[in-house]
């Protein structure tokens, strides 16, 4: 077991959720709501059950999927916690991805002003992104998580089980952040996963917890998100957009850690132009994410959209739109801004990969 400890919580990662259940026997909570989706309910519940059995345990089962992460899935949450007399002592523990997290960790802040949550993120990409910080939100029709808030769960327990329920691509995903997280803070870990061809055969307790490191002094740092925080929006100003784009436009959209590779490439390409990145960094950064990831198909000709999109994003100042670049491997300048011609050469290099 290693532990991750932040000021408010404590981060656990594990083989299994023996801690989780020995922490949940020591307190007086009153029932506990277990949140899904239809994938976590069924693949990864019954490893939950078995590892931290409950009593006085319900189950709400939402639509899996960032199109569902919206005010109306929280209505049927909170319509579901009433209909289920649930008070202010018991527990809301969110069992799944990201869209678990961020929208379930939402509800239950919201919910009666507020009932403790714990997350068992079950995805790499929540395990690694969204398990620290206390973002919470929901996504509103002119953009990813623009409606939300910053409250942290009383715990978060990791655990590598769980992975098993994934798929190539929905493993590749989450990497995506572990990528992110060396690209902005730490240049040997870097050159340590640049090396690797088969992720499915890293030791994956070490990674995690090695990245989460790197997520926890940033965020600590800089909990609110003001300064040095901004530095783990590297690749998501474009990303997000192009995320966007695709959720609106493609019949099988890009999954979040692949329009982020796209923008963390792009974003790349305009740290040379803008804060001095190397020509040599910046093709292996091209080289380490385009041998993992498919190369979405986007150019110039959606240029408008995109930059529709980026325009709503909720780090901009006033009109301006703002970016985290890397001057170097590890080295990240937050800040930037960034222009639509910008977008539109970073679009061009892009598409003529």
């Amino acid at each position: 077991m290693k532990q991750v400890s932040l000021h408010e919580y404590s981060i656990i990662v594990e083989e299994d959720l023996n801690d989780l259940h020995q922490w949940i026997s020591q307190q007086n909570y009153s029932q506990y709501i277990v949140l899904v989706d239809e994938h976590t309910g069924k693949h990864c519940w019954p490893l939950f059950e078995s590892q931290c059995p409950l009593q006085n345990v319900e189950m709400i089962l939402i639509e899996s999927g960032e199109i569902n992460k919206n005010i109306d899935t929280c209505q049927e949450i909170w319509k579901q916690l009433l209909d289920l007399k649930v008070d202010r002592n018991a527990l809301f523990i969110n069992l799944g991805g990201g869209v678990i997290g961020d929208m379930g960790g939402f509800a239950a802040s919201c919910y009666k002003r507020g009932i403790d949550f714990v997350n068992v993120p079950t995805t790499v990409l929540s395990q690694v992104d969204a398990s620290i910080g206390g973002k919470l939100g929901i996504d509103f029709k002119y953009g990813k998580n623009l409606i939300g808030l910053f409250n942290n769960p009383k715990r978060i327990h990791i655990s590598k089980a769980f992975h098993q329920s994934l798929d190539d691509r929905q493993f590749s995903n989450g990497f995506a952040e572990i990528y992110k997280h060396a690209l902005i803070g730490d240049s040997q870990q870097w050159q340590q996963l640049s090396k690797v061809e088969n992720l499915r055969q890293l030791d994956m307790d070490k990674v995690l917890y090695d990245s989460l490191l790197i997520k926890k002094r940033i965020v600590e740092e800089d909990p609110f998100e003001k300064g040095i925080r901004k530095a783990l929006n590297f690749g998501h100003t474009i990303g997000h957009a192009v995320e966007t784009y695709s959720l609106e436009h493609d019949d099988a959209p890009l999954l979040h850690g692949e329009a982020i590779v796209a923008g963390m490439i792009m974003e790349a390409y305009l740290s040379v132009k803008k804060v001095g990145l190397s020509n040599t960094e910046l093709q292996q950064i091209v080289d380490v994410l385009r041998s993992k990831y498919v190369d979405y198909q986007i150019d110039k000709g959606q240029l408008g959209d995109i930059w529709s999109f980026m325009l709503l994003d909720k780090k901009n100042e006033k009109t301006k739109v703002m970016a985290a670049l890397i001057s170097a491997i590890g080295t990240p300048v937050i800040n930037v801004e960034l222009s639509r011609t910008d977008l539109s050469e970073a679009l061009g290099f892009y598409s003529n990969l």
